[in-house]
């Protein structure tokens, strides 16, 4: 493979990464300001999560499949153009029902996009791909990490969101011209077909895989969708409400720093430790450090931040171990994805529950179950052989 045909597909993928990162992250923040502007509820705000978060699922397993089979060229571009008409389509939507139909689109190109640009890394860097997804997740974090910051000066300047999410759909565009005018790498394209989910769905390792990651992204979504509830119902000493907020969003800015430098440093962890015992470490620090912070709430609280770098590498880890059963690394990540919408739908609903019935410090104690089962999984998953990878995966 050439050089250039390499970093072309690395330049698509990062971009791509890039865009999906600021785009999940700022999704709850403009949200809030669509209820503002088209009058939106709150039980239509859960209408419009959920909607998203299966468009993603959708896409996940259609996207995957079709990947392997068309290759990644066709499938970022659709990709590309379901995205950018989604988020047209909610940029310049008037009324609720418009809206929460073009956000279907949007969460069905963000699985799509997410799918495609990951299934480069088998292709590309079959040998490497561990650490290549945890670049990539860095990348990822990166976005998260700058698009709520451009949103903030956009909305103290009376920008609305609505040219937000037009802006991206133009950037999308050019992404479209930039991926018709290079060639990419395809990997297996011509040898998937519909046994190759059955071949993987058969495979115990894989399955391991799967559940794993059901309950990572259970544990970060419950952890990021319910910490800011959780602490603004402490007492903290006599906190004010305000010196709550600042710190619910300190803690959350520092969560997300240590997410994205242990997401690129990730690649250099794997090659230290190997794939298994990083799950085993991180699950175990992941655990220890929520823990901690919980019991010792009032006088360790901003341990909780610290927590986001021991969660950083377990995802594309996992989904590395998942990609590497398999020679169709398209319906693979597609399988991986829809492990982590169940996953994410899962956390929103049980601990929403338990939090409403009990309170938010009794919900909050399932992230700390969601990782406790995650090391004891970890005890279990192990990183499969070059020989077993193709052995597996001979007739898919």
């Amino acid at each position: 493979m050439s050089k250039i045909k390499s970093l072309s597909a690395l330049v698509i993928m990062f971009f791509t990464m890039f865009l999906l990162g600021g785009l999940s992250s700022t999704k709850g923040i403009v949200l809030d300001e669509v209820e503002k502007d088209i009058g939106l509820d709150l039980s239509e705000f859960g209408l419009v999560v959920f909607i998203f978060q299966w468009g993603f699922v959708l896409a996940s397993v259609i996207i995957g499949y079709f990947t392997d089979k068309r290759g990644v060229k066709v499938m970022m571009v659709i990709g590309s153009i379901i995205m950018g008409a989604g988020l047209l389509g909610t940029g310049l939507a008037q009324t609720i029902a418009f809206f929460l139909g073009f956000y279907l689109i949007v969460g069905f190109g963000l699985g799509a996009m997410t799918v495609a640009s990951n299934a480069i890394v088998p292709a590309v860097y079959p040998e490497k791909q561990g650490t290549m997804f945890n670049i990539a997740m860095g990348i990822y974090g990166f976005g998260m990490f700058l698009f709520p910051i451009v949103l903030k000066m956009m909305f103290s300047n009376d920008i609305s969101w609505r040219y937000f999410y037009i802006g991206i759909a133009i950037l999308l565009i050019a992404l479209i011209f930039y991926v018709f005018s290079v060639k990419l790498p395809e990997g297996e394209v011509d040898k998937v077909n519909l046994s190759a989910f059955k071949e993987m769905l058969g495979q115990y390792q894989f399955i391991l895989v799967m559940i794993f990651l059901v309950f990572y992204v259970s544990a970060e979504v419950s952890f990021l969708n319910f910490f800011p509830t959780y602490l603004k119902d402490l007492t903290l000493g006599g906190a004010s409400e305000a010196a709550k907020n600042s710190m619910v969003a300190t803690i959350i800015s520092v969560f997300s720093l240590c997410f994205t430098v242990g997401r690129l440093a990730g690649g250099w962890l794997i090659n230290k430790l190997g794939e298994r015992m990083l799950l085993l470490s991180f699950s175990a620090l992941s655990l220890v450090f929520v823990t901690i912070s919980k019991v010792f709430v009032d006088d360790w609280v901003y341990l909780f931040g610290v927590a986001g770098l021991f969660f950083s590498v377990l995802f594309p880890t996992a989904t590395a171990i998942g990609t590497k059963l398999s020679r169709t690394g398209g319906s693979a990540l597609g399988l991986v994805y829809v492990a982590a919408g169940i996953g994410g739908a899962f956390a929103g609903w049980i601990v929403g529950v338990v939090s409403e019935a009990y309170g938010s410090d009794a919900g909050f104690n399932l992230p700390i179950v969601f990782l406790a089962i995650l090391l004891v999984l970890s005890f279990f998953i192990r990183k499969p052989s070059t020989s077993e990878s193709s052995e597996g995966n001979a007739t898919a």
